[in-house]
């Protein structure tokens, strides 16, 4: 009896499927001119005007937000990270910002050592997988670019910089270019082609790592990082 229903219900999804096929469209539907909608509601700001923007929506939901300049980040995340009580920050392999605080760590230790420790994410997880969960207290990471509206960063992970390194550490430190905040989503997938090719994860990040009980009590860190640090990084133009 049963495979007999069975049999019946087969039939008539089939049925309802073959006529949906052959149902023809007598004229598609115009798409909707989505460019023309942002644009109309774009607002007319100065780039200073999207840093603060960004700025306000990210540190409303308890993301650390620091100015800084081209030469001077290194020494403002070596001293955050100081305060902070780093023992080891992880860093992406041979990436170009990687590479200039690991020089600055050295000019530094020279003359005022401290006890941090940089570590590149040189080695498959499997690894090193006990060191990288239970033994490094941050990371840090460069953002693609952020989007003002939304307060996000945009983080692309590749083989240098992969996935779990902002997901782990429990402090997680990124730097951003102040030239490279899109006013919203669409600006950000105009601008950088995202319809050419998109990486495995795409992240937009907006704060720290929280979740909420049934009495909507916060907690952060509880499925990743429980402090997120932005260095926003000016350039000569637009230096504080």
């Amino acid at each position: 009896m049963e495979a007999h229903q069975r049999a019946i219900c087969m039939s008539a999804r089939e049925d309802i499927l073959a006529r949906l096929c052959a149902t023809t469209i007598a004229h598609a539907p115009a798409l909707p001119d989505v460019g023309s909608w942002y644009a109309s509601q774009r607002r007319d700001e100065r780039p200073t005007q999207r840093v603060a923007r960004l700025r306000a929506a990210m540190e409303a939901v308890k993301t650390e937000v620091h100015e800084t300049t081209e030469s001077g980040w290194p020494d403002l995340l070596m001293q955050l990270a100081a305060a902070k009580g780093v023992r080891k920050l992880l860093i992406g392999n041979d990436t170009v910002h990687g590479v200039e605080l690991e020089a600055r760590h050295s000019q530094r230790q020279a003359s005022q050592p401290d006890a941090m420790e940089l570590r590149r994410y040189a080695q498959p997880i499997e690894a090193w997988r006990q060191e990288l969960f239970d033994g490094i207290d941050a990371s840090l990471t460069l953002a693609r670019s952020a989007i003002a509206e939304t307060g996000s960063l945009i983080l692309w992970p590749d083989a240098c910089e992969p996935r779990l390194m902002s997901l782990v550490p429990p402090i997680h430190f990124v730097l951003l270019d102040a030239a490279a905040i899109h006013a919203d989503m669409h600006s950000a997938f105009t601008a950088e082609g995202w319809a050419s090719g998109m990486p495995t994860n795409a992240l937009l990040i907006s704060g720290p790592s929280k979740t909420a009980d049934i009495q909507q009590t916060l907690a952060y860190g509880a499925h990743g990082p429980r402090e997120l640090v932005l260095l926003l990084r000016h350039g000569k133009e637009g230096s504080p």
